[in-house]
């Protein structure tokens, strides 16, 4: 193995934008900026949400933010400043590097992810529950 996940995320990390809590509190809810949770469902269903924040999946997110795919979504046009987050930074630190080479401007990440939000009392709701259909 050439490379390990911890490296990949250390070049990352050295490479992109990264937001203290302080300072990704001080741009939430602000209509100028979208937060972006990459966590998996299961994860937002578990620890809860970012109010106002988009969750895009991991697995999607190149694909939701290309313009030219035919997944692409609208939250991600451009004019908005992008805030990444994951539960602890690692995945988001990758993210945030992917879509910075992807040429998608005005983006960075939270240091520690949701579980550095969570633990400094910054604003968190559950996921709203999808009504099942009948």
């Amino acid at each position: 193995m050439h490379k390990t996940s911890k490296s990949m995320v250390e070049e990352a990390t050295a490479a992109i934008t990264t937001y203290s809590i302080e300072e990704a509190r001080d741009l939430h809810g602000r209509d100028d900026v979208q937060f972006i949770d990459i966590r998996d469902v299961r994860e937002l269903e578990h620890e809860g949400i970012i109010p106002g924040a988009f969750h895009a999946p991991r697995g999607m997110l190149e694909f939701w933010v290309d313009p030219e795919s035919p997944y692409f979504k609208p939250a991600f046009k451009p004019g908005k400043k992008l805030v990444l987050f994951c539960a602890a930074g690692w995945r988001s630190a990758l993210a945030t590097k992917t879509l910075q080479d992807m040429g998608v401007p005005d983006i960075a990440h939270i240091d520690g992810g949701f579980g550095a939000w969570k633990a400094a009392g910054a604003p968190v709701a559950a996921k709203p529950v999808k009504p099942s259909k009948p």
